[in-house]
């Protein structure tokens, strides 16, 4: 009897890692609409190869990171992306990086990866970061206030944020495990959205008057 428990379980192990190994590839991109024929094709999910006889060490090579990112701008931060956009040879290896920079009280707000999860460590200042869980673990706030040298994870897919809290600037290196994280955030794609979301249905979802609403939409869309 315990031999056939036995080979029930392994066959159930087996099945379920086989189904693992056979699901779709992750997205690379927002979409990737079907086609009936592929000589009108545009896209692939990812980037088209070249001759791996014609690759050189240019493909696999940035030297962008080790500048300050100018911060001028409303949210005192810069982003300085190191993706497959930047660094051809990243393409199907599944990894990315940034840099960011922040002046004094400086912030990257609410947003998410659609596409990986971040590992974050801290070059320079002090900053306050964290993420927030899902629905089902009650949108949980972890967070934590970081030094030079420490690390955090930010999980895919999860809201999250970083402030410098210092008076001084700050600056942090990240990496991804997608060659294109994208990035979503929330004030800009929910008030930014172009055409504009209706501000009815956004003032009762966010508890606001919707002239408040519009004045918002009024403000992300116009870029202020």
């Amino acid at each position: 009897m315990k031999v056939i428990q036995f080979l029930i379980g392994f066959a159930l192990l087996a099945l379920a890692s086989s189904l693992a190994s056979a699901t779709d590839p992750g997205h690379l991109q927002d979409v990737c609409v079907a086609i009936n024929d592929p000589k009108d094709g545009v896209f692939v999910n990812g980037k088209f190869c070249k001759d791996p006889k014609l690759a050189r060490a240019e493909d696999f090579f940035f030297s962008g990171l080790g500048k300050p990112g100018n911060t001028a701008n409303r949210l005192g931060v810069d982003e300085t992306d190191a993706n497959v956009e930047q660094i051809p040879g990243l393409n199907t290896l599944g990894i990315s990086a940034f840099r960011i920079d922040y002046a004094p009280y400086g912030q990257r707000p609410p947003h998410i990866h659609p596409r990986a999860s971040e590992i974050f460590l801290v070059l320079e200042g002090t900053l306050y970061v964290g993420f927030v869980t899902s629905d089902q673990l009650n949108n949980t706030l972890i967070a934590k206030v970081l030094n030079k040298g420490d690390v955090f994870v930010f999980p895919q897919g999860l809201i999250h944020f970083q402030f410098n809290i210092g008076k001084t600037n700050a600056a942090a290196y990240s990496a991804l495990n997608s060659q294109f994280p994208g990035e979503v955030t929330i004030a800009n794609t929910v008030f930014g959205a172009n055409p504009s979301i209706n501000p009815d249905f956004l003032g009762k979802a966010f508890q606001l008057d919707p002239k408040i609403v519009k004045d918002l939409q009024n403000k992300f869309i116009n870029g202020n």
